[in-house]
């Protein structure tokens, strides 16, 4: 571990203007601060700030963030105050550490919760200052690096954090080497068994590819200076987490895998990677469909890169990456590889209070954007908790390039729609956005888009999102939009339940009843508009009986016999008010012990779900209209789904509306394929037993003599509920290979 130093050196050889002086203070301050605390190993707590600083200076930022990280937890864990960092180093570092320490005295009541602040606080925090998140990424890999000293239920629970949040984060923001390490240290706590395995067989493989990576590694390089091309060629292993990641995706086996190895050829110019990609091109064999060109397109975190892969030496699949020099330096380094803040804190003719000046390559960059419009978002009033669950899945999903009628390119999640199209070019837009053509041809709005799709979106001024668009689409700018935007026609349609009951609770008591009556009298309720009680009475917050004796003190509730008037107002037309319409749709063959809600149907036509599978709570769904069957509930994932996609028509959106209190059961199809041992079918029937699913039906069909595949029909509660049993099938040792069946 260096001493200040050495740390002020390394810091001079990327900054030959660093002010030694305010780092050696923020050193000296830090170790002070600290002095009499351990961290679990028993170590000196300094041993982590310290730590954190080193990680900044390999990204090579700034003065005021490596100072940040020399003091980033001395407002949490001792004496020192904002106040007092504010006066020794200036606002902009006081700014800084405040925006890295975590909250650590909420009234909150579920750790979820916690999580879901904390990050919204982290977001708040960057939108002023994207080093914030550099430093806590920093701090974050440290605590992972040595978490071998945590308590098992922490370990697990920090992993899992690490996992869903920084680690997607840091690869948002381009900083490869971050991700992947947080990634691969988060794994190894994760899934011990399958870490330990992975490396294993990575130790057993790799002298057998020794030759493959010299013999390509030799032939590149003969071929480019054939051509006059100056470039360097080097080749990388790839990380436990990836290769597990792509074994559990593909369901192949670490041996199966093509590109354990992969290549990157780096040159000093734009020009020299596309007279290297034709080299390549000729002399080796492409394989079909693994050729992007993202300095082209670049991803939404600025990477840029050429990838192909080549059948190489041996007949062996070859993965080859090609990128300047200062391409590769972003594709490291990511949003840390701008000069951030070049002129701020670096100069001791600087005040000490001096702040950075305005960056317009930082916010330029397509990865501050992203995370600037995850704040706006975040600002326009949405629950932290709900915000934390759209963001982790927004952060995990892959990249869906597509393009507007004029070029503009809009870069969205894997399973996005028109919809989150729509509300990525303007959120009035995706409000008033009614349908759309994709390539050019009619297609409905739930339409997945695929890379390479121009889509084109027509609006209607006064058209208003229905709230079943929420449940379809992907990304958190186009969910918060659409509840803001139903948010006031749901209001409107509450307030024309409750002003109809309110009529008729008036009507059943033989009162009269004016608007201009109940606003006179408005003190005597808690709401405060006219508007406001209505919308109270359709809620059923408030009772029709309290306002009745708000207008007419001495009514008394009393019918013959004594009994209190109890005014039963007809509902049936509920549905009917608040334009929705409900139908019922049963068990995949329309039978079943009870009936299923679904929400957005219309008129009196028969519902059904499609058979082979049929969807489950859950998952997105979607009718088709038939007129020999009515309606046919799809996922909307199913193949089947393909035939109709010349018929845009036939297409309705609907919605679960499912009490979370429903016990009623939903069928599914899983295919399982086991090894053929003793006791097979038993233990995966126990599983499934224990896992609280029926068996509904058993088809076993022999494969050859050393496997059988099994196609068995269960009845679970939901689609989690089925993925859990899924997951517990693929982890027994018997299992080769499990998936779904659908239609």
């Amino acid at each position: 571990m260096m001493g200040h130093q050495e740390l002020v050196d390394r810091v001079s050889k990327y900054n030959p203007e660093t002010n030694r002086g305010l780092i050696a203070r923020a050193y000296e301050y830090a170790e002070e601060a600290h002095d009499h605390q351990t961290r679990k190993s028993g170590e000196k707590y300094f041993i982590h700030p310290k730590a954190v600083a080193e990680i900044l200076v390999s990204l090579k930022l700034d003065d005021a963030t490596i100072a940040t990280g020399l003091l980033h937890d001395t407002i949490e864990d001792t004496k020192a105050t904002r106040e007092e960092i504010n006066k020794l180093f200036g606002d902009e570092i006081g700014a800084l550490v405040d925006g890295v320490t975590k909250l650590d005295a909420l009234d909150l009541v579920t750790k979820k919760a916690e999580q879901a602040e904390n990050f919204r606080k982290l977001l708040i925090a960057i939108s002023s200052d994207v080093r914030v998140l550099l430093v806590k990424l920093a701090d974050r890999l440290h605590n992972m690096r040595t978490m071998q000293h945590m308590k098992d239920a922490a370990r697990l629970r920090i992993s899992q954090e690490t996992m869903e949040i920084y680690a997607p984060l840091a690869g948002r923001m381009g900083i490869q080497w971050l991700r992947e390490e947080l990634e691969d240290l988060s794994f190894r706590w994760l899934y011990p068994e399958a870490y330990e395995t992975i490396i294993a067989r990575l130790d057993k493989l790799r002298p057998s590819y020794k030759g493959l990576i010299h013999e390509v590694e030799k032939e590149l390089h003969l071929k480019l200076e054939d051509t006059g091309i100056d470039a360097v060629v080097t080749s990388r292993e790839k990380k436990p987490y990836s290769i597990w990641r792509k074994m559990e995706n593909q369901q192949i086996a670490l041996e199966q895998l093509c590109d354990i190895y992969g290549f990157r050829v780096i040159t000093h110019n734009l020009e020299d990677c596309y007279r290297v990609l034709g080299v390549i091109h000729t002399t080796w064999q492409i394989v079909p469909g693994r050729f992007k060109d993202y300095i082209s397109v670049p991803k939404s975190n600025d990477y840029k890169s050429i990838h192909t892969t080549i059948i190489g030496p041996e007949r062996q699949r070859v993965e080859l990456q090609i990128r300047t020099e200062q391409m590769h330096r972003v594709d490291e380094y990511g949003i840390a590889a701008h000069a951030l803040y070049k002129d701020s804190s670096n100069s001791s003719k600087k005040s000490k209070n001096s702040k950075p000046i305005r960056n317009t390559q930082l916010e330029d960059s397509s990865s501050y954007q992203w995370l600037r419009q995850l704040v706006d978002t975040l600002r326009e009033g949405d629950n932290p908790e709900y915000f934390l669950e759209h963001t982790r899945l927004e952060l995990f999903q892959d990249q869906v390039f597509t393009f507007t009628p004029n070029g503009g390119l809009i870069v969205l999640p894997h399973g996005a729609s028109p919809i989150d199209f729509a509300y990525s070019v303007h959120t009035d837009i995706g409000n008033t956005c009614y349908s759309c053509k994709i390539n050019g041809r009619p297609m409905p709005l739930v339409t997945i888009l695929k890379n390479g799709d121009e889509v084109e979106i027509k609006c209607a001024p006064g058209h208003k999102p229905p709230a079943a668009w929420e449940n379809i689409a992907v990304t958190g700018k186009a969910k918060a939009a659409i509840r803001r935007a139903t948010r006031g026609s749901i209001q409107e349609q509450y307030g024309r339940l409750g002003h109809e009951m309110l009529t008729q609770g008036f009507a059943l008591a033989d009162c009269s009843f004016s608007i201009a009556a109940l606003r006179e009298k408005l003190f005597r309720l808690p709401q405060g508009s006219v508007e406001e009680v209505f919308a109270s009475i359709g809620r059923g917050e408030l009772e029709v009986e309290l306002v009745i004796s708000a207008l007419y003190p001495d009514y008394k509730a009393v019918a013959r016999g004594g009994r209190k008037n109890q005014a039963h107002i007809d509902q049936s037309w509920l549905g009917k008010a608040m334009g929705l319409r409900f139908r019922w749709a049963r068990g995949s063959n329309g039978e079943g012990p009870e009936a299923i809600p679904i929400r957005g149907t219309t008129g009196d036509l028969p519902i059904r779900f499609a058979p082979k599978g049929g969807a489950l709570p859950g998952e997105r769904i979607v009718g088709i209209m038939t007129p020999e069957d009515g309606i046919t509930i799809y996922p909307i994932h199913a193949r089947a789904l393909k035939r109709f996609d010349n018929e845009p028509e036939r297409w309705v959106d609907v919605t679960w509306d499912i009490s979370p209190e429903s016990r009623e059961r939903f069928p599914a199809l899983i295919s399982v394929t086991t090894y053929n041992m003793p006791g097979s079918l038993a233990q995966i029937a126990k599983l499934i037993g224990e896992a609280d699913a029926n068996i509904d039906k058993l088809r076993m069909v022999r494969r050859d003599a050393g496997y059988t595949q099994m196609i068995i029909g269960l009845e679970v509660w939901d689609v989690k509920h089925l993925n859990r049993i899924i997951a517990g099938i693929k982890a027994m040792k018997i299992v080769n290979e499990v998936s779904r069946v659908q239609s």
